[in-house]
Protein backbone atom coordinates (compact mmCIF):
# COMPACT_ATOMS: atom_id res chain seq x y z
CA UNK A 1 0.00 0.00 0.00
CA UNK A 2 1.56 3.45 -0.83
CA UNK A 3 1.71 6.21 1.62
CA UNK A 4 -0.90 8.15 -0.02
CA UNK A 5 -3.06 5.46 0.31
CA UNK A 6 -2.22 5.27 3.70
CA UNK A 7 -2.69 8.82 4.68
CA UNK A 8 -5.55 8.92 3.04
CA UNK A 9 -6.81 6.02 6.03
CA UNK A 10 -5.62 7.28 8.87
CA UNK A 11 -7.73 8.19 11.86
CA UNK A 12 -7.18 11.85 13.86
CA UNK A 13 -6.19 11.76 16.26
CA UNK A 14 -4.75 7.76 16.52
CA UNK A 15 -5.34 7.58 20.27
CA UNK A 16 -3.27 4.48 20.83
CA UNK A 17 0.09 6.23 18.80
CA UNK A 18 -0.28 9.28 20.91
CA UNK A 19 -0.56 7.50 23.92
CA UNK A 20 2.48 5.45 23.36
CA UNK A 21 4.44 8.14 22.29
CA UNK A 22 3.73 10.13 25.47
CA UNK A 23 4.68 7.11 27.55
CA UNK A 24 8.26 6.89 25.71
CA UNK A 25 9.20 10.22 24.40
CA UNK A 26 12.53 8.31 24.02
CA UNK A 27 11.33 6.08 21.55
CA UNK A 28 9.17 8.71 19.68
CA UNK A 29 8.93 8.85 16.03
CA UNK A 30 11.91 11.09 13.67
CA UNK A 31 9.83 13.45 12.78
CA UNK A 32 11.69 15.50 10.35
CA UNK A 33 10.75 19.47 9.80
CA UNK A 34 12.22 21.73 7.04
CA UNK A 35 12.07 24.97 9.34
CA UNK A 36 13.31 28.69 9.94
CA UNK A 37 11.92 31.36 12.09
CA UNK A 38 9.91 31.34 15.05
CA UNK A 39 6.50 29.65 13.36
CA UNK A 40 7.65 26.17 14.64
CA UNK A 41 8.61 26.90 18.17
CA UNK A 42 5.82 26.19 20.01
CA UNK A 43 5.04 23.02 18.40
CA UNK A 44 8.79 22.35 19.18
CA UNK A 45 8.10 22.48 22.31
CA UNK A 46 5.23 20.71 22.77
CA UNK A 47 6.62 17.99 20.63
CA UNK A 48 9.26 17.30 23.37
CA UNK A 49 6.43 15.30 25.39
CA UNK A 50 5.70 13.16 22.13
CA UNK A 51 9.09 12.63 20.75
CA UNK A 52 12.85 13.27 22.05
CA UNK A 53 14.09 12.24 17.84
CA UNK A 54 12.55 15.23 15.91
CA UNK A 55 14.80 16.58 13.87
CA UNK A 56 15.03 20.34 12.41
CA UNK A 57 16.92 21.39 9.24
CA UNK A 58 16.88 25.31 9.75
CA UNK A 59 18.10 28.23 7.54
CA UNK A 60 20.55 30.34 8.21
CA UNK A 61 19.82 33.00 5.01
CA UNK A 62 18.40 35.58 7.82
CA UNK A 63 19.21 39.12 6.58
CA UNK A 64 17.24 40.97 9.34
CA UNK A 65 17.64 42.40 13.10
CA UNK A 66 20.60 41.70 15.12
CA UNK A 67 21.16 38.40 13.09
CA UNK A 68 22.20 40.49 10.05
CA UNK A 69 24.34 42.98 12.49
CA UNK A 70 26.23 39.46 13.98
CA UNK A 71 26.91 38.51 10.10
CA UNK A 72 28.11 41.62 8.79
CA UNK A 73 30.46 42.00 11.65
CA UNK A 74 32.05 38.38 11.40
CA UNK A 75 31.00 37.00 7.58
CA UNK A 76 29.22 33.95 9.38
CA UNK A 77 25.75 32.29 8.57
CA UNK A 78 23.03 33.55 10.48
CA UNK A 79 22.17 31.43 14.04
CA UNK A 80 19.02 33.09 15.48
CA UNK A 81 16.68 30.27 14.14
CA UNK A 82 18.89 27.73 15.57
CA UNK A 83 19.52 29.43 18.25
CA UNK A 84 15.26 29.65 19.14
CA UNK A 85 14.89 26.01 17.81
CA UNK A 86 17.43 24.80 20.27
CA UNK A 87 15.94 26.22 23.14
CA UNK A 88 12.76 25.62 22.38
CA UNK A 89 13.87 21.85 22.32
CA UNK A 90 15.75 22.02 26.13
CA UNK A 91 15.09 19.56 28.42
CA UNK A 92 13.58 22.01 31.14
CA UNK A 93 13.55 19.22 33.85
CA UNK A 94 17.19 19.15 34.31
CA UNK A 95 18.24 21.31 37.56
CA UNK A 96 19.70 24.85 36.70
CA UNK A 97 18.21 24.62 32.49
CA UNK A 98 16.42 27.53 33.34
CA UNK A 99 19.44 29.63 34.29
CA UNK A 100 20.89 28.32 31.66
CA UNK A 101 17.93 29.44 28.84
CA UNK A 102 17.34 32.69 30.63
CA UNK A 103 20.84 33.52 29.66
CA UNK A 104 20.95 32.16 25.87
CA UNK A 105 17.25 33.78 25.33
CA UNK A 106 18.25 37.39 26.65
CA UNK A 107 18.37 40.59 24.69
CA UNK A 108 20.57 43.54 25.59
CA UNK A 109 17.95 46.41 25.77
CA UNK A 110 17.39 48.18 21.94
CA UNK A 111 17.07 51.36 23.81
CA UNK A 112 20.31 51.25 26.44
CA UNK A 113 23.59 53.63 25.12
CA UNK A 114 26.32 52.88 23.99
CA UNK A 115 28.14 53.27 27.54
CA UNK A 116 25.29 51.01 29.17
CA UNK A 117 25.49 48.46 26.56
CA UNK A 118 28.97 48.26 26.71
CA UNK A 119 29.30 48.30 30.60
CA UNK A 120 26.64 45.13 30.54
CA UNK A 121 28.42 43.45 28.06
CA UNK A 122 31.69 43.71 30.31
CA UNK A 123 29.87 42.40 33.11
CA UNK A 124 28.76 39.25 30.88
CA UNK A 125 32.17 38.59 29.67
CA UNK A 126 33.78 38.54 32.92
CA UNK A 127 31.34 36.37 34.65
CA UNK A 128 29.67 39.39 36.62
CA UNK A 129 26.38 39.49 35.18
CA UNK A 130 23.36 38.14 37.45
CA UNK A 131 22.65 36.04 34.71
CA UNK A 132 25.98 34.72 34.18
CA UNK A 133 26.85 33.97 38.04
CA UNK A 134 23.42 31.92 38.12
CA UNK A 135 24.66 29.30 36.37
CA UNK A 136 26.90 26.88 38.00
CA UNK A 137 30.59 25.61 37.29
CA UNK A 138 31.75 23.92 34.75
CA UNK A 139 28.90 25.54 32.33
CA UNK A 140 29.46 29.10 33.40
CA UNK A 141 33.54 28.36 32.46
CA UNK A 142 32.43 26.85 29.14
CA UNK A 143 29.89 29.35 27.90
CA UNK A 144 32.45 32.02 29.00
CA UNK A 145 34.92 30.39 26.76
CA UNK A 146 33.13 31.13 23.74
CA UNK A 147 32.18 34.67 24.69
CA UNK A 148 35.98 35.03 24.68
CA UNK A 149 36.39 34.04 21.54
CA UNK A 150 33.69 36.22 20.26
CA UNK A 151 35.00 39.13 22.18
CA UNK A 152 38.79 38.51 20.35
CA UNK A 153 37.06 38.42 16.75
CA UNK A 154 34.44 41.15 17.07
CA UNK A 155 34.73 44.55 15.65
CA UNK A 156 35.45 47.47 18.21
CA UNK A 157 32.24 49.29 17.10
CA UNK A 158 29.77 46.09 17.11
CA UNK A 159 26.18 47.09 17.55
CA UNK A 160 25.04 45.63 20.98
CA UNK A 161 21.60 47.04 20.86
CA UNK A 162 19.02 43.77 20.66
CA UNK A 163 21.63 41.75 20.79
CA UNK A 164 20.96 37.63 21.65
CA UNK A 165 23.52 36.89 24.22
CA UNK A 166 22.96 33.04 22.99
CA UNK A 167 23.58 34.48 19.23
CA UNK A 168 26.86 35.44 20.62
CA UNK A 169 27.47 31.94 22.64
CA UNK A 170 27.36 30.51 19.40
CA UNK A 171 29.27 33.17 17.36
CA UNK A 172 31.96 32.64 19.47
CA UNK A 173 31.88 28.65 19.06
CA UNK A 174 31.67 29.01 15.48
CA UNK A 175 34.71 30.96 15.11
CA UNK A 176 36.75 28.62 17.73
CA UNK A 177 35.57 25.60 15.63
CA UNK A 178 37.61 27.18 12.41
CA UNK A 179 34.15 28.55 11.43
CA UNK A 180 31.69 25.17 11.20
CA UNK A 181 29.17 25.06 12.91
CA UNK A 182 28.18 21.59 13.22
CA UNK A 183 30.39 21.87 16.46
CA UNK A 184 29.00 24.45 18.47
CA UNK A 185 25.87 23.25 17.69
CA UNK A 186 26.16 19.83 18.95
CA UNK A 187 28.32 21.95 22.16
CA UNK A 188 25.34 23.63 22.64
CA UNK A 189 23.05 20.87 21.99
CA UNK A 190 24.79 19.01 25.15
CA UNK A 191 24.62 22.19 27.16
CA UNK A 192 20.89 22.62 27.20
CA UNK A 193 20.12 18.83 26.25
CA UNK A 194 18.03 19.12 23.55
CA UNK A 195 15.25 16.59 23.01
CA UNK A 196 15.95 15.88 19.21
CA UNK A 197 18.47 17.05 16.54
CA UNK A 198 19.21 20.72 14.94
CA UNK A 199 20.93 21.20 11.86
CA UNK A 200 21.70 23.91 9.53
CA UNK A 201 20.61 23.25 6.17
CA UNK A 202 24.00 24.22 5.19
CA UNK A 203 26.89 25.35 6.51
CA UNK A 204 27.84 28.40 4.44
CA UNK A 205 27.62 31.91 5.19
CA UNK A 206 25.27 32.35 1.84
CA UNK A 207 21.93 34.79 1.45
CA UNK A 208 18.78 34.03 -0.94
CA UNK A 209 17.30 36.25 -3.69
CA UNK A 210 14.13 36.51 -5.75
CA UNK A 211 13.07 36.83 -9.01
CA UNK A 212 9.26 38.18 -9.05
CA UNK A 213 6.08 37.92 -11.53
CA UNK A 214 6.87 41.71 -12.02
CA UNK A 215 10.45 41.00 -13.40
CA UNK A 216 12.00 42.82 -10.14
CA UNK A 217 14.89 41.33 -8.32
CA UNK A 218 14.61 41.16 -4.65
CA UNK A 219 17.96 40.46 -3.29
CA UNK A 220 17.88 39.41 0.36
CA UNK A 221 15.60 37.78 2.45
CA UNK A 222 14.86 40.67 5.02
CA UNK A 223 13.29 41.68 1.84
CA UNK A 224 11.15 39.15 1.19
CA UNK A 225 9.37 38.35 4.09
CA UNK A 226 7.50 42.09 4.81
CA UNK A 227 8.41 42.63 8.29
CA UNK A 228 10.74 45.23 8.11
CA UNK A 229 10.73 46.80 4.83
CA UNK A 230 6.93 46.60 2.58
CA UNK A 231 5.23 43.60 1.44
CA UNK A 232 6.79 42.32 -1.89
CA UNK A 233 3.91 43.08 -4.37
CA UNK A 234 3.91 40.06 -6.87
CA UNK A 235 4.61 36.57 -6.06
CA UNK A 236 7.75 35.10 -6.13
CA UNK A 237 8.69 32.85 -9.73
CA UNK A 238 12.51 32.21 -8.57
CA UNK A 239 13.88 31.65 -5.41
CA UNK A 240 17.85 31.38 -5.41
CA UNK A 241 20.99 31.38 -2.88
CA UNK A 242 23.58 33.59 -3.63
CA UNK A 243 27.10 34.21 -2.29
CA UNK A 244 28.51 38.00 -1.63
CA UNK A 245 25.71 39.52 -4.12
CA UNK A 246 26.09 36.42 -7.17
CA UNK A 247 23.85 34.05 -8.05
CA UNK A 248 24.59 30.42 -7.19
CA UNK A 249 23.54 27.43 -9.35
CA UNK A 250 22.03 24.19 -7.54
CA UNK A 251 25.13 22.31 -8.21
CA UNK A 252 27.47 25.05 -6.24
CA UNK A 253 25.60 24.21 -2.41
CA UNK A 254 25.27 20.65 -1.76
CA UNK A 255 23.12 19.28 1.15
CA UNK A 256 25.76 18.36 3.44
CA UNK A 257 25.95 14.11 3.47
CA UNK A 258 24.80 14.29 7.47
CA UNK A 259 21.62 15.88 6.81
CA UNK A 260 20.89 13.61 3.72
CA UNK A 261 21.01 10.93 6.12
CA UNK A 262 18.69 12.30 8.53
CA UNK A 263 16.47 12.40 5.62
CA UNK A 264 16.83 9.01 4.89
CA UNK A 265 15.92 8.05 8.75
CA UNK A 266 12.85 9.96 8.88
CA UNK A 267 9.34 8.36 9.95
CA UNK A 268 7.57 11.63 8.82
CA UNK A 269 8.82 14.38 6.51
CA UNK A 270 7.32 17.64 7.84
CA UNK A 271 6.84 21.24 5.47
CA UNK A 272 6.36 23.97 8.30
CA UNK A 273 4.00 26.70 8.76
CA UNK A 274 6.35 29.80 8.60
CA UNK A 275 6.87 32.01 5.29
CA UNK A 276 6.96 30.21 2.29
CA UNK A 277 9.53 31.20 0.12
CA UNK A 278 12.22 31.88 3.05
CA UNK A 279 11.37 29.55 5.83
CA UNK A 280 10.87 26.19 3.88
CA UNK A 281 11.55 26.56 0.35
CA UNK A 282 14.78 28.32 1.33
CA UNK A 283 15.60 24.54 2.92
CA UNK A 284 14.76 22.72 -0.57
CA UNK A 285 17.15 24.78 -2.63
CA UNK A 286 20.98 22.59 -2.10
CA UNK A 287 21.37 19.90 -4.22
CA UNK A 288 20.57 16.53 -3.14
CA UNK A 289 18.00 17.85 -1.08
CA UNK A 290 14.68 16.95 -3.16
CA UNK A 291 16.45 13.35 -4.47
CA UNK A 292 16.80 12.40 -0.23
CA UNK A 293 13.20 13.25 -0.06
CA UNK A 294 12.05 11.18 -3.09
CA UNK A 295 14.11 8.32 -2.11
CA UNK A 296 12.35 7.94 2.00
CA UNK A 297 9.22 6.38 1.75
CA UNK A 298 7.63 7.77 4.69
CA UNK A 299 4.36 10.39 4.86
CA UNK A 300 5.37 13.62 3.46
CA UNK A 301 3.08 16.69 4.85
CA UNK A 302 2.58 20.15 4.36
CA UNK A 303 1.35 22.21 7.03
CA UNK A 304 0.52 25.82 5.16
CA UNK A 305 0.62 28.61 7.74
CA UNK A 306 -2.91 30.16 9.05
CA UNK A 307 -3.67 33.18 8.19
CA UNK A 308 -1.67 35.80 5.12
CA UNK A 309 1.39 34.92 4.54
CA UNK A 310 3.27 38.42 3.03
CA UNK A 311 5.65 36.19 0.51
CA UNK A 312 2.34 34.72 -1.11
CA UNK A 313 1.04 37.75 -2.39
CA UNK A 314 -2.42 36.38 -4.93
CA UNK A 315 -1.05 32.93 -4.07
CA UNK A 316 -3.67 29.99 -3.85
CA UNK A 317 -2.79 26.79 -1.40
CA UNK A 318 -2.82 25.11 -4.44
CA UNK A 319 -0.01 27.57 -5.96
CA UNK A 320 2.10 27.16 -2.62
CA UNK A 321 2.18 23.43 -3.07
CA UNK A 322 3.44 23.82 -6.77
CA UNK A 323 6.41 26.04 -5.21
CA UNK A 324 7.18 23.77 -2.97
CA UNK A 325 6.75 20.74 -5.82
CA UNK A 326 8.56 22.61 -8.25
CA UNK A 327 11.51 23.00 -5.82
CA UNK A 328 11.80 19.57 -4.73
CA UNK A 329 11.44 18.43 -8.79
CA UNK A 330 14.33 20.48 -9.66
CA UNK A 331 16.52 18.09 -7.71
CA UNK A 332 15.10 14.89 -8.11
CA UNK A 333 13.52 15.15 -11.75
CA UNK A 334 10.60 16.84 -13.62
CA UNK A 335 9.19 13.28 -13.78
CA UNK A 336 9.20 12.75 -9.96
CA UNK A 337 5.77 11.41 -9.23
CA UNK A 338 3.92 13.92 -6.62
CA UNK A 339 3.68 10.94 -4.19
CA UNK A 340 7.10 10.34 -3.68
CA UNK A 341 7.31 14.18 -2.74
CA UNK A 342 3.92 15.53 -1.03
CA UNK A 343 1.77 12.79 0.48
CA UNK A 344 -0.71 15.32 2.13
CA UNK A 345 -2.13 18.85 3.01
CA UNK A 346 -3.11 19.82 6.58
CA UNK A 347 -5.30 22.41 7.38
CA UNK A 348 -7.57 23.98 9.87
CA UNK A 349 -11.35 22.93 9.73
CA UNK A 350 -12.23 26.55 9.37
CA UNK A 351 -10.31 26.86 6.28
CA UNK A 352 -10.96 24.24 4.70
CA UNK A 353 -12.00 25.27 0.94
CA UNK A 354 -14.21 22.54 -1.08
CA UNK A 355 -13.19 24.25 -4.60
CA UNK A 356 -9.18 24.53 -3.10
CA UNK A 357 -9.48 20.62 -1.77
CA UNK A 358 -10.95 19.49 -5.56
CA UNK A 359 -7.64 21.76 -7.01
CA UNK A 360 -5.32 19.52 -5.44
CA UNK A 361 -6.52 16.61 -6.32
CA UNK A 362 -7.27 17.34 -9.66
CA UNK A 363 -3.59 18.66 -10.20
CA UNK A 364 -1.42 16.74 -7.59
CA UNK A 365 -3.81 14.21 -6.71
CA UNK A 366 -3.30 15.56 -3.22
CA UNK A 367 -6.07 15.17 -0.27
CA UNK A 368 -6.40 18.22 1.94
CA UNK A 369 -7.52 16.56 4.60
CA UNK A 370 -9.38 19.24 7.55
CA UNK A 371 -8.25 19.13 11.20
CA UNK A 372 -9.03 21.28 14.23
CA UNK A 373 -5.56 22.53 14.61
CA UNK A 374 -5.66 26.40 15.92
CA UNK A 375 -6.06 27.46 19.33
CA UNK A 376 -9.09 28.65 20.42
CA UNK A 377 -7.62 31.88 21.58
CA UNK A 378 -6.00 32.93 18.84
CA UNK A 379 -7.27 31.33 14.95
CA UNK A 380 -3.97 32.74 13.48
CA UNK A 381 -2.05 30.31 15.73
CA UNK A 382 -1.97 26.94 15.41
CA UNK A 383 -2.87 24.49 18.94
CA UNK A 384 0.77 22.83 19.42
CA UNK A 385 -0.68 19.77 21.00
CA UNK A 386 -3.08 19.68 18.33
CA UNK A 387 -0.70 19.72 15.56
CA UNK A 388 1.63 17.03 17.49
CA UNK A 389 -1.22 14.36 17.46
CA UNK A 390 -1.82 15.13 13.64
CA UNK A 391 1.80 14.45 12.46
CA UNK A 392 1.80 11.40 15.48
CA UNK A 393 -0.88 9.53 13.90
CA UNK A 394 0.95 9.98 10.21
CA UNK A 395 4.04 9.39 11.19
Amino acid sequence: MSDLQITRNVVFPDTLRVARARSLPNLGPRILFFSGGSALNEIARALKLYTHNSIHLITTFDSGGSSQVLREALQMPAVGDLRSRLMALADESILGQPDIFRLFSYRFPKTATSADLSAEYDDLMEGRHRLMKAISQPMRSLILTQIKVFEAERPADFDFAGASVGNLILAGGYLANDRALEPVLFLMSKMVAVQGTVRAIVDRNLDIGAKLSDGTNVATQRLMTGKEVARIKAPIRDLYLSEEGARLSRDEVSLPKRNRKLIGHADLICYSPGSLYTSVIANLLPKYTGRSVARRQVPKVYLPSLGTDPECPGMTLTDQVAAILATLRADAGAECPVADLMSVVLCDTDSFDNDEAARLETRFGIPLIPLPLKQDADPLRYDPDRVCEALLSLS
